[in-house]
């Protein structure tokens, strides 16, 4: 018998955060352990006359592409891929990892390599998804893998997926709603500010906000959400910032990770474990050293790190910093084939003042 607590995720994502609706051509991305979900969203999309059709993963795929790809294949750009993207209404990307270090040892030259070439095709997806002409959206499925790198079991890392989702509630979408009309207020209340200046151990940091839009995120392109971010002024960051977790990408994982700016650009980098991996992704392109986003985590409802960036960057009185790739509808005008998000916990010492008044200590807003 299926979860109904599935049933009820498959409810949101398809009436709420996709509004899939009659004649949608519709991608589902996913992989044998969110089979579950994955075929409650393609019946409901059904249901609704929709055009539902799946791309499915195998665990390896990605290994014996990189470690046997020369540089032609690396950097080819599939003409059925980009057709897809200029043509889906809409499009969900279910993560469920058999093994989530599993690209540990890949070259990170040859991934740096990948993400520039299949840039064009983010660049289509992201004026299409600015213009409201897509809709996406990234959730989770439960897997052991995801469930061992956050110390939990299997059964309580289903819990906090779909406590944190809000399955649990009655009528999830209004509870939805309702997160969307609070955060919607700490939008328009940044909405008009010019300079922003973080304070916490080990970091001093202003950076530019002036003319950029503030965006509400609130279960619409990652679920669960819960944040309100923008695109800072690409040459505007000058000072230092100290992560509080580790950050991972590419199924890499990189620890302690400090960054210097100048200007826009990070001059400096530390980290005591990944430094190289971390250099090369800064030197992926010319975008991939300054600041594609700026954004307060605020689900309360998550408190636990658990190494999904998904939910980490949620965390209700953190901040994250995502260098490279900025999304056109905040105004960013950055463009990188990385966009790698690092989050600083605001929650025990911290402050945020913007225009030099103020605005947030120790994890919470003060106006």
């Amino acid at each position: 018998m299926i979860d109904q607590r599935v049933k009820k995720l498959a409810e949101i994502l398809v009436n709420y955060s996709l509004e899939i609706k009659k004649n949608d051509l519709f991608a589902i991305y996913g992989n044998q352990i969110s089979a579950p979900l994955i075929k409650e969203v393609y019946l409901q999309a059904m249901n609704l006359g929709a055009h539902p059709y799946t791309h499915l993963a195998l665990d390896g795929l990605g290994e014996i592409f990189y470690n046997n790809a020369k540089e032609e294949q690396l950097r080819y750009v599939s003409p059925l891929a980009k057709f897809e993207v200029e043509k889906i209404n809409a499009r969900l990307v279910i993560l469920s990892p058999w093994n989530t270090k599993n690209m540990t040892n890949v070259d990170p030259k040859k991934q740096s390599i990948r993400s520039v070439a299949q840039q064009p095709l983010h660049d289509i997806f992201m004026k299409r998804a600015a213009k409201k002409d897509l809709r996406w959206c990234v959730t989770q499925y439960p897997s052991n893998a995801s469930a061992q790198d956050a110390e939990l079991s299997l059964e309580d890392y289903e819990n906090f997926i779909f406590r944190a989702a809000h399955a649990h509630e009655k009528n999830p979408i209004k509870y939805w709603n309702s997160v969307f009309e609070k955060q919607e207020k700490i939008k328009n209340f940044l909405e008009n500010k010019k300079k922003l200046h973080v304070v916490a151990k080990d970091t001093d940091l202003t950076l530019s906000v002036e003319k950029r839009k503030w965006i509400n995120c609130a279960g619409k392109e990652n679920f669960p959400d819960g944040e309100v971010f923008t695109g800072p002024v690409e040459n505007s960051a000058n000072g230092n910032i100290s992560y509080s977790f580790p950050a991972v990408y590419g199924g890499r994982e990189v620890d302690q990770i400090k960054l210097w700016f100048e200007k826009g650009k990070v001059v400096k980098s530390e980290a005591a474990k990944g430094k190289a991996f971390l250099k090369t992704m800064l030197d992926m392109d010319e975008g991939s050293r300054r600041i594609g986003e700026f954004a307060f985590g605020m689900n309360t409802g998550i408190k636990k790190y658990s190494k999904n960036t998904l939910f980490d960057e949620k965390i209700g009185g953190t901040i994250h910093i995502a260098v490279g790739l900025g999304y056109p509808e905040s105004g960013s005008k950055n463009k990188s084939g990385l966009h790698w998000d690092m989050v600083c916990d605001l929650r025990k010492e911290g402050e945020v003042y913007a225009d030099n008044e103020l605005i947030y200590k120790r994890g919470k807003f003060v106006f």
